[in-house]
């Protein structure tokens, strides 16, 4: 896919439903990456408001095609990598922050954790049982994830 392709498709995805949570896994470094090319991922991820980012440094597998294009240096593929990571942590958090104050249904997976519709970890009270599905209150956002009270 291009990447209109990706931006038309996250705007439709977004129109149609509002509350939304768009993740990608990002590869930093793939071979003749150049600096217009990573400036294109990490704007991408602000652009399109992708809050969860999952970024693999580029590595080699025999056998592949890949192998045989000239690579990019390893220091410059960790930085382009630690650069998108906080990209993907700052669009996280605002992600987060504009959740705050909104209600949502929360999966307990154990003990004072659960995990939102929208795949965002949420702090709970303990005493919720694992397995159950709580309407929360989003209090607060924070460390990669939410607060949340459940409605009564």
């Amino acid at each position: 896919h291009t990447r209109i392709q990706a931006i038309e498709t996250i705007r439709r995805a977004r129109r149609l439903r509002p509350d939304i949570a768009i993740g990608a896994d990002l590869i930093a470094g793939f071979p003749t990456e150049n600096e217009a090319m990573f400036r294109n991922s990490l704007d991408l991820i602000g652009e399109c408001g992708i809050a969860f980012v999952h970024v693999f440094p580029y590595s080699p597998r025999p056998g592949t095609p890949a192998v045989r294009i000239p690579p990019v240096a390893p220091d410059l593929v960790r930085e382009r990598a630690a650069q998108l990571r906080e990209a993907g942590a700052a669009a996280l958090a605002a992600d987060l922050a504009a959740r705050v104050g909104t209600l949502g249904k929360v999966l307990i997976e154990k003990p004072g954790t659960g995990r939102a519709a929208f795949y965002a970890s949420v702090a709970a009270p303990p005493e919720l049982p694992p397995g159950s599905v709580q309407t929360m209150r989003f209090v607060a956002a924070g460390d990669g994830g939410l607060v949340g009270e459940p409605v009564a």
